[in-house]
């Protein structure tokens, strides 16, 4: 019995010795032999996925027609390249490091869509137009913007979790003007109870200059109001407190955001000029359609004026509208109730030259006598790109001229105007900013 188990001990020890060396080469040899195969199998499906991404990237790059700021010269495009560099790495930089400052801006007029949309760059969420509630947030620099916006945005209905406000309001008449009057009643309850510690204005002023009504709302006068931005040319502008803004794009009609195409800047326009509007009797664009007529550049430009004006685009009508800019090179701008108007900023953002009637209009607004460059102070400031005419009699002499610009001369001409019209864009940008953080960010306790 003894020997047996002794056997049988034997035997289960020799079993044992065999599977540990089974397992053994199993575990050093096998696994040499599987790696390659593994190897070559992982690199089978690595290359599917590598070939895609490369016919990804050739596909984008075919669909990449064109850069609108490529120059010919290969030092341009080394300048452009670092440049690049350098505004990337300043704007990582500003998102890993904590903003020292916020900023909120209430966007209670169609005009706060152009500062934040076309000036900041910002987007908002969500980005239906007709939302009851939209948000966006920028950074620059070393302060954090947000901007809220839409029919939700009420006095008192929402929260207030910022020291600093700009506000943009409408004051372009009587029914505006009240309302506009609520939210700075709001601000001022607000600044009285220490819920905020400063506050801007961002102003559509009235188009004869009336705006006393705010006058009494300004830090200087009593007031809390330390900032204002106001649009047209005001005699109260002194770059100090006061501070002139520019009208931009017709937001309200839904004018969008345009990007540069490889058409916009090197197609042939086949309309020397346009003009689309209302045509008031008697008035200045009145006169610049009968001109056309006179001499027959009707034909040659895109022309349709209607008789009274119409508040909302159709989206028939604002397609046409896009498509006149487009494949016109000169835009016609009359002067209106003042001179400065939604189309001269529409017609750069599409490159077509802005051919404006440079008079003052009645009213309130600076005038030649004091104000040399008015009208249209700030464009004519930042070195506008822009034909300007004293009397619409001069119209045929620059369409006889214009006629005789070969098309490199226009590529040329409207590469100047985008260029322009961005870079105005971008300064008014670091103005703005750099007015709230030297005006009243600095002296902020938080």
């Amino acid at each position: 019995m003894r020997l047996l188990r002794k056997r049988l001990c034997c035997f289960l020890c020799a079993v044992y010795c065999l599977f540990s060396l089974y397992a053994a080469y199993h575990f050093f040899f096998g696994r040499r032999s599987r790696a390659p195969a593994a190897a070559s199998r992982g690199l089978r499906k690595a290359a599917a996925p590598g070939r895609e991404r490369r016919g990804r990237d050739q596909s984008a790059l075919g669909s990449e027609e064109w850069n609108p700021w490529e120059g010919d010269e290969k030092i341009e495009l080394q300048q452009r390249v670092k440049t690049n560099l350098q505004i990337l790495n300043k704007s990582t930089k500003g998102k890993l490091e904590k903003p020292d400052h916020s900023v909120q801006i209430w966007g209670k007029a169609a005009i706060g869509l152009y500062l934040w949309e076309h000036i900041f760059e910002g987007t908002l969420d969500p980005i239906d137009v007709t939302a009851q509630w939209r948000e966006g947030k920028s950074i620059v620099g070393r302060t954090q913007y947000s901007f809220i916006t839409g029919p939700a945005v009420v006095p008192g209905y929402f929260s207030i979790d910022v020291n600093n406000v700009v506000l943009v309001l409408n004051g372009r008449e009587k029914s505006k003007i009240f309302y506009a009057t609520q939210w700075l009643l709001y601000a001022q309850n607000l600044v009285q109870t220490q819920k905020l510690q400063h506050l801007a204005v961002v102003l559509l002023g009235n188009e004869h200059c009336d705006n006393d009504w705010i006058l009494h709302f300004l830090k200087r006068n009593g007031g809390f109001v330390e900032l204002l931005f106001i649009i047209y040319d005001s005699p109260w502008i002194n770059d100090m407190d006061i501070f002139q803004w520019p009208l931009g794009v017709a937001t309200y009609r839904n004018f969008p955001v345009v990007e540069a195409s490889w058409s916009m800047l090197y197609g042939e326009r086949p309309y020397l000029c346009n003009f689309l509007g209302t045509a008031y009797e008697n008035s200045s664009r009145q006169a610049v359609i009968n001109i056309l007529k006179q001499d027959g550049n009707d034909k040659l430009c895109w022309v349709s004026a209607r008789e009274q004006w119409q508040p909302q685009e159709t989206n028939e009508s604002l397609k046409n509208y896009q498509d006149a800019l487009l494949q016109s090179d000169l835009t016609l701008c009359p002067v209106g109730v003042n001179t400065e108007c939604y189309r001269i900023y529409e017609a750069c953002s599409y490159g077509s030259v802005p051919v404006v009637e440079d008079v003052m209009t009645p009213g309130r607004c600076g005038n030649t006598s004091v104000h040399h460059t008015a009208p249209l102070q700030l464009l004519k400031s930042m070195g506008a790109p822009f034909i300007f005419i004293k009397n619409w009699k001069e119209l045929p002499a620059v369409l006889e001229k214009e006629k005789t610009i070969n098309l490199q001369e226009k590529i040329q001409r409207r590469k100047i105007l985008l260029q322009w019209y961005q870079h105005f864009k971008t300064e008014l940008k670091m103005k703005f900013t750099s007015i709230l953080e030297s005006s009243f960010l600095t002296t902020n306790k938080d």
